[in-house]
């Protein structure tokens, strides 16, 4: 029987994940190597012939008695797991800018921080969920945000439990548009809705926000005042982003998910713009 020597393969969820992104930071290759067992169900054997190893050394990775250190090694490992730029950054690699994956719209090589792109929010929902059950802190940009935080059923309302509740003691901070402002009769005008319509959504979404802070959960919410373009949830270090349009809804648009890295922009440049929106707007819950 014939033993694969190819390259090994992972979901593109598993490079996503936190501890996983963690490892790469740290060169902890034991702890990759048993992620890569983790999700590929790959054996030391397999791991070995992908990376250009013997068994026996990836074992002593694997177990902590040696440590990787050579940059050739590192560069066949990630050519062995056919790990994506975002990673390769991560474990301060360069870029592999000649590789095409699999149904990538486009070179994802140039934007290491996008690491997924879904048609519409609800593609994205349960990433999203997920990232927002574990996170210590939730910012939300959005127009009325009933979708998200405002009712019942919605995306992140669930998130919300105070640890006496088993929650995570999740602090949320969520902008909404100022149902008073001229941005909100323009998006009204927009989207093919009244101006009283979507600011009794916006108060709505508010009045449900101050009955969470009122049973105990770190939730807190903004007025701001401009046109709104950009639709955040960030969840910690991932960063969900849609854009506003006219005619067009948030939770429609394209949704990227953007990690944060030690020198990309994007991150740090949709954070630094949510806290200075928050800095100029009127706090109501």
């Amino acid at each position: 029987m014939s033993t694969a020597i190819g390259p090994i393969a992972l979901p593109d969820r598993a490079w996503e994940r936190a501890e996983v992104r963690e490892a790469l930071r740290a060169r902890d290759m034991g702890a990759v190597f048993r992620f890569v067992q983790q999700y590929s169900g790959a054996s030391q054997a397999r791991i070995a012939a992908a990376a250009g190893m013997t068994q026996a050394r990836v074992n002593e990775v694997i177990n902590g008695r040696r440590e990787v250190s050579r940059l050739a090694v590192y560069e066949r490992i990630a050519e062995g797991l056919l790990m994506p730029d975002d990673a390769r950054h991560l474990l301060g690699l360069a870029a592999n800018r000649e590789r095409k994956r699999d149904g990538a719209a486009f070179d994802l090589a140039a934007f290491p921080e996008v690491v997924r792109v879904y048609a519409e929010q609800a593609s994205a929902a349960e990433e999203i969920r997920e990232n927002a059950g574990r996170a210590k802190e939730l910012d939300v940009l959005a127009v009325r945000g009933l979708g998200l935080i405002g009712l019942n059923d919605s995306l992140l309302r669930s998130a919300c439990l105070p640890r006496e509740q088993g929650g995570t003691g999740l602090r949320v901070r969520v902008a909404l548009l100022d149902p008073d402002s001229e941005a909100l009769k323009q998006r009204a005008v927009e989207i093919g809705e009244s101006p009283e319509s979507l600011a009794g959504g916006v108060r709505l979404a508010e009045a449900r926000l101050r009955e969470l802070q009122a049973e105990g959960r770190d939730v807190t919410a903004f007025r701001y005042g401009m046109l709104p373009t950009w639709r955040l949830i960030r969840a910690d270090d991932t960063l969900f982003v849609g854009a506003f349009d006219t005619g067009w809804e948030g939770h429609t648009s394209a949704t990227y998910k953007v990690m944060a890295t030690p020198h990309g922009p994007l991150f740090r440049g949709f954070r630094r713009m949510f806290d200075a929106i928050l800095a100029g707007a009127q706090r109501t819950v």
